[in-house]
């Protein structure tokens, strides 16, 4: 719901929000239908046919190809129309207006910051609005999307809310470095953010997501499904009680499949989608759960923090090495004063968001692998527990492609650039073929 230019800025704090477990390729946003809530035990799905490989029917494989190729166009032209936005926002000169206008308030910086950041990221967010109620148009034409515009809004409205919180306290760190030392501001804001990173991602599971979405511990309607899941806690040596194991309540806004692991020490949990209970068998259920235990096992939670950190380390230093260069070129036609003036922030911003997007294949790499490495542990950890294990991983994979309209054949650029889950027939691929123990070799993860 924040600002798409926003986001590349704290891109380090927002890569902490709670990621597809399952979703194949960009993140699936979504709303959907109401429906029933679980009953106190787990209702079987209707038998499925035996997976062989991702498949669709004629009229859901057009209708997947139709909405996959509109969200690959609409990242592409979201990307330049954030770039056009932040363009209008220094060429109107915006930013110095309401630069001044803090200033005449206040002599405070940081008062100046809380009249200033909340106005320029509004701005932004409205003018960036176009692209973002075209993506929920695009859901709500496709049937994963039945969230009605008046809830939607008031998510977008939240979300603004919770940016301009976490923006004004950046954005005042950040000016604050500056003034201290031009040279190696970035260094020392990069710091700076790193506890509002551990803190906003260990506060997001009790505070943040709440906001959006209803929850509750999975065991209160789900025993039978938590007494599957703790086989598979067992299995893996690890220890996850039931009170961190929660039902979130999407199926109030989406019909979208999801499940994901998010927070650390007392917030740390698993969460599973009330829909993926409603679509998915228990066995099914049980690899999802699996997978997403690889990530709690397999240190994927503190990995990618490392990894999302260094490369907001190294957006900082290439935003430093050019903001010099644009502001000598630009900055006195846009009104902005020099490096420690508030206005500079849109030419900062602008950056960042270039670099960030260049940077997209690089952190979508990195995720599908450790997607790639979970989907391995949930493989193994199943394995014993479940019969025929392989076979339910392909099925949860085919009925999640089938519910996501996910992408039959993705091209290798789009697979690159965009996908930060391996594709959903790479991955039925992969679930029917991972068999070390009829080969008598050791399995990766779990022994």
């Amino acid at each position: 719901m924040v600002g798409r230019v926003f986001r590349a800025v704290v891109l380090v704090i927002l890569l902490t929000c709670p990621a597809s477990a399952l979703t194949a390729g960009q993140s699936q946003p979504a709303a959907s239908s109401a429906s029933q809530q679980g009953t106190a035990t787990q209702q079987p799905a209707p038998p499925q046919p035996q997976v062989k490989s991702y498949t669709l029917p004629p009229d859901k494989y057009e209708k997947a190809v139709a909405y996959s190729r509109a969200r690959y166009r609409l990242y592409f032209i979201g990307f330049v129309y954030g770039v056009i936005v932040l363009l209008l926002v220094l060429r109107w000169q915006l930013a110095p207006k309401y630069r001044d206008w803090a200033e005449r308030a206040t002599g405070r910086r940081f008062l100046q910051a809380v009249i200033y950041t909340p106005l320029l990221l509004l701005a932004v967010g409205f003018l960036g609005l176009p692209v973002d109620i075209s993506s929920q148009w695009l859901e709500r034409k496709y049937d994963i999307s039945v969230q009605s515009w008046g809830s939607w809004a008031w998510d977008w409205t939240k979300g603004e809310l919770i940016a301009f919180v976490i923006g004004i306290i950046l954005v005042w760190i950040l000016y604050a470095v500056i003034r201290h030392s031009e040279r190696r501001w970035w260094f020392y804001f990069w710091l700076a953010s790193l506890p509002i990173l551990l803190f906003v991602f260990f506060i997001s599971p009790l505070v943040i997501d709440p906001l959006f979405y209803k929850f509750e511990p999975l065991e209160k309607t789900q025993p039978g499904l938590v007494a599957a899941l703790e086989q598979v806690v067992l299995r893996g040596g690890m220890n996850i009680p039931p009170e961190r194991m929660f039902l979130m309540k999407a199926s109030e806004k989406t019909k979208a499949l999801d499940a994901y692991v998010t927070g650390f020490g007392a917030s740390k949990r698993v969460v599973v989608w009330d829909t993926t209970i409603q679509k998915m068998d228990t066995p099914e259920v049980v690899f999802v759960f699996g997978h997403e235990m690889g990530h709690y096992v397999l240190g994927h939670i503190w990995k990618g923090l490392l990894f999302f950190a260094g490369l907001f380390f190294v957006l900082l230093y290439l935003g430093y090495r050019s903001i010099h260069w644009t502001l000598q070129r630009w900055g006195a036609g846009w009104g902005i004063r020099g490096l420690d003036d508030w206005a500079s922030l849109p030419v900062l911003l602008l950056l960042i968001s270039i670099f960030s997007f260049l940077f997209d294949p690089i952190s979508n790499t990195f995720s599908r692998n450790i997607e790639h490495q979970a989907d391995v542990y949930g493989l193994e950890v199943t394995h014993g527990i479940t019969p025929n294990s392989g076979q339910f991983a392909a099925e949860s994979f085919q009925i999640l492609g089938e519910v996501d309209l996910s992408d039959p054949h993705p091209s290798e650029f789009i697979r690159i650039w965009l996908y930060n889950h391996p594709p959903i027939s790479e991955r039925v691929a992969f679930a029917l073929s991972y068999d070390p123990w009829s080969k008598r070799k050791s399995p990766e993860f779990v022994k």
